[in-house]
């Protein structure tokens, strides 16, 4: 598996100075990370915004919820021993 950063790759050559990992592993990381230009660091990936967050302080949110069906009326539900005690 190829190193994602610069950061990841000084941890590695660190645990193999500690002998926490063979000189095998760390080579085969190296030669599959190759020459290329790695970041120093690599951040967690931004999230995506969900469509009620894209509407949000926009009309269309209104809009959304003005035309949607208005909400029933739940029913009282089955009698149990704890609501009778109340």
């Amino acid at each position: 598996m190829p190193f994602k950063s610069k950061a990841q790759r000084r941890k590695f050559a660190e645990l193999l100075v500690k002998g926490e990992i063979t000189p095998e592993t760390y080579e085969e990381w190296n030669r599959e990370t190759g020459s290329k230009e790695l970041p120093e660091r690599v951040g967690k990936p931004k999230r995506k915004t969900s469509a009620r967050a894209a509407l949000r302080g926009t009309n269309e949110l209104a809009k959304r919820a003005a035309s949607r069906a208005p909400a029933r009326k739940r029913s009282p539900g089955r009698k149990t021993a704890r609501s009778l005690k109340n």
